[in-house]
């Protein structure tokens, strides 16, 4: 247990700043699109632009780490991340897509890398944990966004903000380098990066029947999250009329839910309850928590809307532990780290399209409630699939 000790306090640091950046603009966009010169629910294209950089960044992930090292990999990732949103800070419109953009090539790298930390370094006996821990970094990142960025808009202003979290991210990447010596020096990295290689991982992921199913439910899963994530803030602000700082506090909590939410889901898994019939459990709670949001109104009282809040990230950002393991399980003899990999491109491709279809309801509809309620049946649609026989 020692020897991953540091391991993985070093990846959830880099996952919680790198996700912090990423979950940021969101909680920016109420105060900040009037600069932009945008509305706030213009925000889902910058979800989808992030994460559509990301999609491409997560397949082309492993042969770039086995030629630079993870760990030099996640420097860069935190710079990009970095870089990202102090181009957003900006308020220029090309530069903020500019900056979603290279937010996204960073973020898609991450993962894979910290992955390749571990694996390494974690006894078989506790990858399941040590693994679900490292991925609390990603709630971890969106509660820091949901409770201090609207501090820091307080004291300073949005530009300010985002410069401060961009600086946060550089500061980490020197901060990890005397790590590196342990990490990726140990290696000869000169493995040459084949482009007929890159799309193998997403043909073994298609063409098995089982992974295909978990990658499809993934893109759902991640779109509900990615919604979740994207629009409460500028929902709550816009519609309901809550202040940024109550707004954020309502994210924060979800996040934090995410948090024991993925630790508690994945010792369930480890005790007795199947994988399938726990994500489709799961599936059923992030759909009634986007049904019960667009319930939302003045009327409702503040304990109520952070409960729903807390029920729905306990289960729309909780459900990833459960999920890559399932796929791990499940992957042909020697082909998890593969499936792994294009089955995270498959979740980053639902973090594009869902946000963008909830943003384009609400540019039809001018209803929050409407975009709510249809992810969170398609949720339930695919959720449904868990409780069919294997």
């Amino acid at each position: 247990m020692k020897r991953v000790v540091w391991p993985l306090i070093v990846t959830m640091a880099i996952q919680a700043l790198v996700s912090m950046a990423v979950f940021t603009p969101p909680v920016l966009a109420p105060v900040a699109h009037g600069d932009i010169g945008f509305p706030a629910a213009w925000i889902g294209i910058l979800t989808a632009i992030t994460f559509g950089a990301a999609t491409f960044g997560a397949l082309f992930s492993g042969g770039i780490i086995a030629r630079t090292g993870a760990l030099r990999m996640s420097q860069f990732s935190l710079v990009l991340c970095g870089a990202g949103i102090a181009l957003i800070s900006t308020a220029n419109a090309w530069l903020v897509a500019l900056g979603a953009l290279t937010m996204g090539l960073g973020y898609g790298h991450v993962t894979p890398a910290s992955s390749a930390i571990l694996a390494e370094r974690t006894p078989e006996r506790i990858r399941s944990f040590i693994f679900s821990l490292k991925q609390t970094g990603v709630p971890i990142g969106g509660a820091l966004a949901g409770a201090i960025v609207p501090a820091l808009i307080v004291m300073s202003e949005w530009r300010t903000s985002a410069v401060i979290v961009g600086l946060a991210c550089g500061v980490l990447a020197l901060a990890i380098q005397p790590y590196r010596a342990s990490v990726d020096l140990a290696h000869h990295f000169r493995r040459p990066v084949k482009p007929a290689s890159l799309m193998e991982p997403l043909r073994i992921v298609l063409g098995h029947p089982r992974l295909r199913e978990m990658g499809f439910a993934s893109s759902t899963y991640s779109g509900m999250q990615a919604c979740l994530s994207t629009y409460m803030v500028v929902y709550l602000t816009q519609r309901i009329g809550f202040s940024v700082q109550v707004a954020g506090a309502a994210l924060a909590t979800a996040m934090t839910a995410g948090v024991l939410g993925r630790i508690a889901w994945g010792v369930l898994a480890d005790n007795g309850f199947r994988p399938r019939p726990l994500l489709g459990v799961i599936g059923l709670g992030m759909s009634a928590g986007a049904l019960l949001t667009a319930g939302f109104n003045g009327a409702w009282p503040l304990a109520a809307i952070f409960t729903v809040s807390a029920v729905y990230g306990a289960t729309a950002i909780g459900w990833n532990g459960v999920y890559l393991s399932e796929v791990a399980r499940i992957a042909p003899p020697g082909k998890a780290a593969a499936a792994t990999g294009a089955s995270l491109a498959m979740t980053y491709a639902g973090v594009v399209v869902l946000p963008m279809m909830f943003w384009a309801i609400v540019a039809l509809s001018g209803s929050f409630a409407a975009a709510f309620i249809a992810v969170g049946c398609i949720t339930l649609w695919r959720a449904s699939y868990f409780f069919r026989r294997a």
